[in-house]
């Protein structure tokens, strides 16, 4: 599973573990990420999808109807 939200195109970031000493090694920041299904009326289907926390509180938001449409416009399959 790559580790990247298919709404927000969030995915790691990488930075520095800073010791007390000031030494530096090299670390990711990964991303809030959960595997959720959402139901789907109109297609009579439920859908997968890897999401972010702040996707999922756009999806609450704006209706996951209006979500996948943006999505398919975006040429994501889902």
């Amino acid at each position: 599973m790559a580790k990247r939200c298919q709404l927000t195109n969030k995915k790691p970031m990488y930075g520095n573990n800073v010791s007390h000493a000031n030494n530096k090694t090299r670390r990711r920041f990964l991303p809030n990420l959960h595997r959720q299904r959402f139901y789907l009326p109109s297609e009579d289907r439920w859908v997968r999808l890897t999401l972010s926390a702040r996707a999922i509180k756009t999806i609450s938001k704006k209706g996951i109807e209006a979500v996948i449409k943006d999505l398919r416009a975006k040429g994501e399959k889902v």
